[in-house]
């Protein structure tokens, strides 16, 4: 009897564990997917955006959301066939969160096309559901950070490495493009980045590009921000900047011509303002890319 009530115990603590989980995803979906669902050039894009470029868009965020969800999902995860699970919840979570505010906000109403309503709550559900993922490792609050110590105690007594040391070069990169492409939603389909980009001088672009590589860095190695990585005094200051800032940067810059691609913001345009276009958006990006590094 006892071993019954032990069994329906741990079922019920790890039911409850997944409610609290749903939870916190739902208020990440909402938290960090609230500026775009508010922003009107989404709205619009909606819309108009060619049906392959948003259906190319829903495709990359599927595997850019199982790699999260190992990383930071709702529960801890340990195979893929988990990580797919909790990728394909936050999935849910953002499209049902985007169409729950776009209706309330009036944005959607029954006379609308079928594919207009379907295109505005694909296009919000991509960073909804990203928001959603983030909900655990940003908003779980002491029980989440008394989950995580437990979850490196018990690495550490299974001879596990640390996180900040097993985490690959490749992950780092990963986050960072996470954190880009995340930011980048944010400000991409506004006019704003389009004007910038026409009123600026090649030494205003030079600037530009010197200034996000200088944040980059300075966020993730300067500043003591809490989660900022550490450079012991055997490494040089240069192997950091050249093997994690650098590549980070153009990781947000690549990542930004896809945005602006994606949003058709680069038809009909020359390579210059094209790149003028880029390095204008890599600007928030590579502050997302930096902070993706101190928060995941």
């Amino acid at each position: 009897m006892n071993g019954v009530r032990a069994e329906r115990g741990d079922g019920a603590s790890e039911s409850r564990s997944f409610l609290i989980g749903l939870g916190r995803g739902a208020a990440g979906a909402m938290l960090f997917g609230i500026p775009m669902l508010m922003t009107m050039e989404l709205w619009q894009l909606g819309f108009y955006i060619e049906r392959w470029r948003l259906f190319l868009l829903l495709i990359v965020n599927i595997p850019l959301l199982i790699l999260l969800a190992h990383r930071i999902g709702f529960e801890r995860t340990s195979t893929v066939a988990e990580a797919c699970r909790d990728a394909t919840i936050a999935y849910g979570l953002g499209i049902v969160i985007s169409a729950a505010v776009l209706i309330m906000l009036g944005d959607i109403k029954p006379h609308m096309p079928l594919s207009e309503i379907l295109g505005k709550i694909a296009i919000q559900s991509v960073p909804a559901s990203i928001g959603a993922l983030l909900g655990r490792s940003q908003l779980g609050g002491q029980a989440g950070k008394e989950e995580d110590q437990d979850d490196e105690e018990e690495d550490e007594e299974e001879g596990a490495v640390p996180d900040e040391i097993s985490t690959s070069y490749s992950r780092e990169l990963f986050l960072m493009a996470v954190g880009a492409l995340f930011l980048n939603l944010n400000v991409a389909p506004t006019e704003e980045i389009i004007l910038i980009a026409y009123k600026m001088t090649p030494s205003h672009a030079l600037v530009t590009i010197c200034v996000s590589i200088a944040i980059m860095h300075g966020f993730v190695y300067a500043v003591a921000f809490k989660g900022t990585h550490e450079i012991s005094e055997e490494t040089p200051w240069w192997h950091a900047f050249f093997r994690f800032t650098l590549p980070g940067y153009m990781v947000a810059m690549l990542i930004s011509l896809y945005v602006l691609w994606t949003f058709g913001r680069l038809d009909d345009t020359g390579p210059t303002q094209m790149l003028m276009s880029a390095i204008v958006l890599s600007f928030p990006g590579a502050i997302g890319a930096a902070a993706a590094r101190l928060i995941l």
